[in-house]
């Protein structure tokens, strides 16, 4: 597994009766989280078609959730042994109902189709700063961890990974970034050199559909470029929608690690 992750990017992990289990459990404490009026008016976006979710699932710093216990599970055991990061935040909890994807509110008519047209494609931790919307490094994320809440089908808005992707894009952060200091990485505008190698990812890189289900997990490296189809013709879930909790915990401050490790 963890040669597969390194060669192509991402997998995923077959299922365990423990992480169904916590599965199970999350998704209950989950649902009670999003449909308050403040997780509503805060997370539900894209015409109504997708609730964001950032920090909603009330889990400890150990993943413990209700009475299902700590995390546990190979996919996040290798995640821990890879990247030397096991604390969590609050997971992400994103839902997807169909529909997906209305334009957001704010949206240029270029994003809304680049949303359509190629899945929201990004690399976590590069955010839009300031009116220009300079991408900078802003989050140093070890990993991406994906576990799905809610069985649907294939097609129901499946996480989208460009195979091989990581390393496209490690090659443009290690030239943007390499001969920098750590701690000026976040100052510097990756706009340029990020574009030109989104698109040598859509060029040269497979698109990926990654379907699972509850007691499934999948690991993304971190530099991988990813997104989310939209819903798909015929797509079927349960009334609570395409449900998947990520976690994607951040590196330590003060390191080279984000741009060093494998």
């Amino acid at each position: 597994m963890v040669e597969a992750l390194h060669d192509k990017g991402w997998v995923v992990f077959p299922a365990e009766p423990e992480l169904a289990a916590w599965a199970a459990q999350a998704r209950e404490l989950a649902l009670e989280e999003i449909h308050t009026p403040e997780a509503q008016a805060k997370w539900l976006q894209c015409g109504g078609t997708w609730f964001v979710g950032v920090d909603t699932l009330p889990n400890g710093p150990d993943g413990a959730v209700g009475q299902a216990g700590p995390l546990s599970g190979a996919a996040f055991r290798t995640a821990c042994d890879l990247y030397g990061v096991s604390a969590l935040h609050r997971g992400q909890v994103s839902v997807i109902y169909p529909g997906y994807p209305r334009p957001r509110k704010g949206e240029s008519e270029a994003a809304a189709r680049y949303r359509l047209k190629r899945d929201a494609a990004h690399v976590d931790g590069l955010l839009p700063v300031g009116r220009a919307r300079q991408r900078m490094l802003r989050e140093r994320h070890a990993y991406i961890l994906g576990l799905p809440l809610t069985r649907c089908s294939a097609t129901a808005s499946p996480m989208v990974v460009w195979e091989g992707s990581h390393r496209i894009m490690h090659q443009m952060f290690a030239e943007a970034l390499g001969a920098h200091p750590e701690g000026d990485w976040g100052g510097i505008d990756l706009t340029a050199p990020y574009q030109a190698a989104r698109r040598a990812v859509f060029e040269t890189c497979k698109r990926v559909e990654i379907a699972a289900v509850p007691g499934e997990a999948y690991l993304l490296h971190r530099h991988a470029l990813h997104g989310v189809a939209p819903w798909g013709k015929g797509a079927s879930a349960p009334p609570e929608g395409r449900m998947i909790v990520y976690f994607r915990p951040e590196l330590p401050a003060g390191t080279r690690d984000w741009l060093d490790l494998r």
